[in-house]
């Protein structure tokens, strides 16, 4: 994490831009790897992501989103609401040789709340260990 209020990933891919960039895009292969969804990378599009439910926690089980900013195929941003959170979620693709070096950013939480500093610790195990494996599954098993 750079701060208390953000996540911060950074990952080598050994695919092209092209590719992660489709991965992070195409609603069917962002089911595959994150949480099913009816995402359209159109600016302001809202979507949602669907979830097992964690009611101990606040959270119903559906992230509220609307795609922010949009630089195919080098930047997207979207915001990602639910459980109490108001934040947002930044991918950045630089190419690097044959491959791509993917950052992620997701920011915005309150360092100063407890349930939002677990949640970002939750979050942030799981953006860097359970979805970045995913993805790089996905990649591997996508022509």
């Amino acid at each position: 994490m750079s701060d208390g209020g953000t996540v911060s990933v950074d990952q080598f891919l050994p695919h092209p831009p092209a590719k992660v960039w489709r991965a992070l895009t195409d609603p069917d292969l962002i089911a595959r790897w994150l949480m099913p969804t009816d995402f359209v990378p159109v600016v302001g599009h809202r979507f949602t992501f669907r979830t097992t439910p964690r009611p101990d926690r606040g959270f119903d089980g559906t992230v509220h989103c609307e795609v922010l900013d949009l630089d195919p195929p080098h930047r997207l941003r979207w915001s990602w609401r639910g459980g109490g959170l108001d934040t947002v979620v930044a991918w950045t693709l630089v190419a690097e040789g044959r491959g791509t070096r993917l950052l992620l950013e997701h920011s915005g939480f309150d360092p100063d709340d407890p349930l939002q500093r677990r949640t970002r610790d939750l979050l942030g195990g799981g953006w860097r260990s359970h979805v970045l494996r995913r993805l790089t599954e996905t990649l591997r098993e996508t022509p």
